[in-house]
């Protein structure tokens, strides 16, 4: 059955659509399992389900037998979500009869729900005339067969191709929060150019005026082939040469041309059409078992890549991209470049389907303060062109074709989100303590110099992070000491007298440079941070020197060293520091020691914070990295994201063990991950008694507003509430309660629960 399994996914993945899945699953799955029928019902707009296609059953009865949840034996499957395996389906208390399938001859049933992301898409089944029980081995096929069936169905979903099935509906799509916010907006697809996978969907308007086009796009790669042909001549030999005159072939109208231009006709763009029939033929290609043929899959697609770089590019000189109003870029691989094309003010949201948090257009994204989701992987993102979508960056969704409801919900978000920000300008310059006086600290995570002017702007107090990652990221090799020297002191200078906590090189994880690649099975528990810098103490010391001549007569630098897990790290680092800071001295540089600290990331740190506290001059937190490591949960990875709770139970008792260890050592404590600007996680800190909790500049202004109303006893009160719950749900309720207690919910944003 391993083989038949293999083969129906290789036909599954070259299938053109949906309803071509649907056949190849129902036939080749009936004839792999030697049974009698095999169907596939899938859930309709309104929760029913409906059956889509059969082998076996009356074909009348696909798009006409529909079944709510738990009703009959497909509803009750999709009801529990988990397999049913009867031989005598007449006599299980659920079973239902529709006569319009003819299935009452049929007494064997197995059906396994079709689920994608905990959402039921639908039911697969299976049945037989005979009584018959079937194995363990055949269930697991058909889970199996499911689990394929599930992603191509939530892409159709996305698609548009389950719409005939009920009333246009929204798609949810989930990825990893890039830039805080929401945006609602149409959909801009990017995509580059002669990449066939990534074309995106269009039609035509003149369906005349888009063949001529077609038409004037493969004469001119006909010419030039032959341009091509006749400079090699000389140097190819008779086979070789028989290979371009193949390539001007497959032009022709009876052949790929023909294809095209049928598509054309029926309404599609010629960029598209190309993409579609020529990946068509490279799948057909590839599948074949003659090794000379599938080589040929090889030719089409460089015929194909050459055919769409000339239309694409003819296309880009004939119109420039309509940007409306509110734009939403899309694509797989966004750049700053590709962000600076939309005019002002018409960029209200980005979307990626690859990167994180950390990538360049996140950190961009943030600090001009457009919503963005990244990571967006089952977002079909080539068929989301001019469609309407809602980006909301707090919780790294999209909605493609939101529901009259959705649209309501998010668009009031958006307006109070813009009155909230308007409103908070008036505490920029007040001081961030509670209604009994206590005074905490609000500093700003930065990278960028823009990140810089926008934390100056909204009354940051200081640098509790900044990436020197980023300098180092833009270049396409390590920065000089002298280059870096500048782009520290213009961080240093930028902020000074307020204190500049600079981390060394923290590469590894999901965080690369493209001249110095590091490749694992498991980056992030493998070679990055402070074992990177160490492992390489010249890159390390011409960090440290350019830090601290920067720091030069401004004197407020604190150097901070990330992913430390034991102490001999720390002192390696510590010997390496007085021996630049030696250097510069007899090089006659008139530089202080700047105070040095230690990032709390790894769990096993948590519980050595005596021993890091006694040997530092402070400690921070990096609660993005513990939290996923405590966890177990990669937050840039959107498959798992929504396990990753900052808040969860184990995280806030390991953030309270380092503030008591650390103060018990008599050393200060900052905290500057993500959970620091989170309002309602701000308190629970303030009141653990971290002495500086550092943000994104987007988050200071509400922070400080909670910070504002609240007294540190009843912070202190909410914290002996929240340390005995046992789970995040409960924590977060609390929460809600007291902040709907002292009429805080609107600093917090109201968000649909989900």
């Amino acid at each position: 059955m391993l083989n038949s399994l293999r083969s129906i996914v290789q036909e599954v993945n070259a299938a053109a659509d949906l309803n071509a899945v649907l056949e190849i699953i129902v036939s080749r799955v009936r004839q792999a399992m030697s049974t009698e029928v095999c169907s596939v019902y899938l859930r309709s707009a309104n929760d029913n389900f409906m059956l889509m296609a059969t082998e076996g059953l009356n074909q009348q009865a696909v798009g006409e037998v529909k079944l709510s949840l738990n009703e009959g034996l497909v509803g009750y499957v999709a009801f529990r979500e988990e397999p049913l395996n009867l031989d005598d389906a007449e006599s299980h208390p659920k079973y239902q009869y529709f006569a319009a399938t003819g299935e009452e001859r049929f007494r064997s049933f197995l059906g396994v729900p079709i689920i994608h992301h905990r959402q039921i898409l639908g039911v697969l089944v299976v049945q037989q005339r005979e009584k018959r029980r079937f194995d363990e081995g055949e269930e697991a096929f058909l889970v199996t067969m499911s689990a394929q069936l599930a992603a191509v169905i939530a892409h159709a979903e996305a698609t548009g191709a389950l719409r005939t099935i009920g009333p246009k509906t929204e798609v949810r799509f989930m990825g990893v929060p890039g830039a805080s916010g929401v945006a609602i907006g149409e959909a801009v697809v990017v995509a580059p150019l002669a990449d066939l996978k990534s074309v995106p969907y269009q039609t035509c308007d003149n369906v005349e005026e888009e063949l001529a086009f077609f038409q004037e796009g493969l004469a001119a790669v006909r010419e030039d082939i032959k341009k091509l042909a006749s400079q090699l001549e000389s140097r190819l030999n008779r086979e070789e040469r028989i290979l371009f005159d193949a390539y001007i072939g497959m032009l022709d109208d009876t052949a790929l041309g023909g294809e095209v231009t049928e598509k054309i006709r029926g309404g599609l763009a010629a960029p598209s059409a190309w993409s579609e029939v020529i990946l068509e033929h490279v799948k057909i290609f590839s599948s074949m078992h003659d090794p000379y043929l599938q080589e040929r899959a090889s030719d089409v697609r460089d015929l194909g890549s050459r055919v769409l770089a000339y239309l694409q590019e003819s296309a880009k000189r004939e119109q420039q991209p309509a940007y409306p109003e509110n734009t939403i870029l899309v694509g797989e691989d966004l750049t700053a470049s590709v962000l600076a094309e939309v005019p002002e003010g018409r960029l209200v949201g980005i979307v990626s389907t690859r990167g994180s948090s950390n990538s360049h257009i996140a950190i961009l994204a943030r600090s001009i303060g457009i919503p963005t989701v990244m990571g967006a992987v089952d977002l079909p993102f080539t068929r989301m062109e001019g469609r309407e979508l809602i980006v909301d960056g707090y919780r790294g969704s999209v909605y493609s074709d939101p529901s009259e409801s959705l649209r309501v919900q998010y668009q009031a978000i958006v307006e109070e989100d813009v009155q909230l920000v308007a409103g908070l300008e008036a505490l920029k310059d007040l001081p961030c303590e509670t209604l009994d006086h206590h005074r905490v600290a609000l500093w700003v995570n930065t990278g960028l110099m823009a990140d810089a002017m926008i934390s100056l702007e909204r009354g940051a107090e200081g640098v509790g992070l900044y990436r020197t990652e980023i300098p180092f990221m833009l270049r396409d090799r390590f920065p000089s000491e002298e280059e870096q020297r500048q782009t520290y002191r213009d961080q240093l200078a930028a902020f000074a007298p307020h204190t500049v906590t600079m981390r060394t090189l923290d590469v590894g994880g999901d965080k690369s440079l493209p001249y110095f690649p590091i490749e694992e099975e498991n980056p992030f528990l493998g070679w990055r941070g402070i074992r990177v810098t160490l492992d390489h103490p010249e890159i390390f010391l011409v960090q440290i020197r350019a830090m601290l001549k920067a720091s030069e007569g401004l004197d407020n630098l604190r150097i901070m060293l990330p992913m430390v897990s034991n102490i001999s790290e720390l002192e390696i680092a510590q010997m390496l520091l007085y021996r630049a800071y030696d250097e510069l001295l007899e090089e006659g540089h008139k530089v202080k020691m700047p105070p040095l600290g230690v990032m709390i990331e790894v769990p096993g740190a948590v519980y050595q914070t005596k021993d890091f506290a006694a040997r530092v001059d402070f400690l921070s937190v990096g609660s993005n990295d513990l939290t996923q490591y405590l966890l177990a949960v990669d937050r840039n990875n959107p498959r798992v994201a929504d396990l990753y709770h900052s808040m969860h139970p184990a995280v806030l008792r390991a953030l309270y063990h380092v503030v008591k260890d650390s103060h018990s050592q008599g050393v200060p404590v900052s905290i500057c991950g993500e959970v620091a600007g989170d309002p309602a996680a701000a308190l629970l800190l303030m009141a653990m008694g971290y002495d500086v909790l550092s943000m994104s500049a987007t988050h200071l202004l509400k922070v400080k507003s909670v910070v504002r109303s609240i007294s540190l006893q009843q912070a202190e009160e909410l914290l002996a509430e929240v340390m005995v719950l046992p789970d995040t749900e409960s924590i977060h309720r609390c929460i809600d309660a007291t902040f709907r207690q002292f009429g805080l919910t609107r600093i917090v944003r109201p968000m649909r629960e989900e």
